[in-house]
């Protein structure tokens, strides 16, 4: 009795490979939509709602307290929200592959050990275009009206996408660490807390001095206001700074952190 084993040809670079093993696995997590379209209900359904909510219940009783329009004040925020309920898919995800095993069988392949992470991460972007693209049509309709050019438009997609690069590594580390998906589910609302103490649906200056400091000084506050100002055709240099600067860190603890989980939690 023979045994094939596959072999990859010698003649691409390392670098291919594992670029080809990346782009597999995100197609086989984008490919796992068409069994479990909650994936996408969670951005684009949800932002709406959010979107409805706070312009029809609650934006008549805010005042943004600079002139614009509690919508065109309100977009910003929904834009990293739907960032962070896009990374909460790859929790689940995570946690679902090594509880079915199949985390297991990926390990036994001749493939770059980290792809098996980094494809659910690279389907999350992909998922993150369909929720903002859907964002941006509801809020067209409800009355959201941005300055924004052309080059202000791909900075403010570009940094929602850095921005759900960087919490979808948090979001593995999340699902690594539960014991079960219904447990993932719930660590994902870490991402959360964050966004509800940010400047994404208040004005900060409204908030106890205490809570302003903690709010203007974090990350996700950083992220919206430099998107609400791409948006609005206002300043946006120093905030831009900030969140990249922000961001980046988060990545550069975030990616080895989650590698350690995945070699730790694989091996038991």
């Amino acid at each position: 009795m023979t045994v094939s084993v596959s072999v990859r040809p010698a003649r691409h670079s390392r670098a291919y490979w594992a670029a080809s093993d990346v782009w597999e696995l995100a197609k086989r997590s984008l490919l796992h939509i068409r069994h479990d379209p909650d994936q996408l209900m969670s951005v684009t359904v949800q932002p709406v709602l959010l979107v409805i909510m706070f312009r029809y219940l609650f934006g008549g009783a805010i005042r943004t307290g600079d002139g614009q329009s509690y919508i065109n004040f309100l977009m910003a925020g929904i834009f990293i929200e739907t960032a962070a309920l896009t990374a909460t898919a790859t929790s689940t995800a995570v946690t679902a592959d090594r509880l079915s095993g199949a985390t297991d069988r990926f390990r036994s392949l001749p493939m770059v050990k980290s792809a098996v992470l980094t494809g659910h991460v690279i389907a999350d972007l992909a998922r993150s275009v369909v929720g903002i693209a859907v964002l941006v049509a509801v809020g067209l309709a409800v009355g959201f009206r941005p300055h924004a050019g052309p080059a202000a438009w791909v900075l403010t997609i570009a940094l929602t996408l850095l921005v759900t690069f960087c919490l979808s590594w948090i979001s593995v580390s999340l699902g690594l660490l539960a014991s079960s998906v219904e447990a993932s589910q719930q660590f994902g609302l870490v991402l959360f807390v964050p966004i509800l103490f940010s400047s994404a649906f208040v004005p900060t200056q409204t908030m106890p001095g205490w809570l302003r400091a903690v709010a203007d000084n974090q990350p996700m506050t950083q992220a919206i206001n430099a998107v609400r100002a791409l948006l609005l055709g206002q300043p946006a240099h120093h905030y831009l700074l900030t969140t990249v600067l922000w961001f980046c860190g988060i990545f550069l603890l975030a990616f080895p952190a989650a590698k350690l989980l995945y070699a730790r939690r694989t091996l038991r």
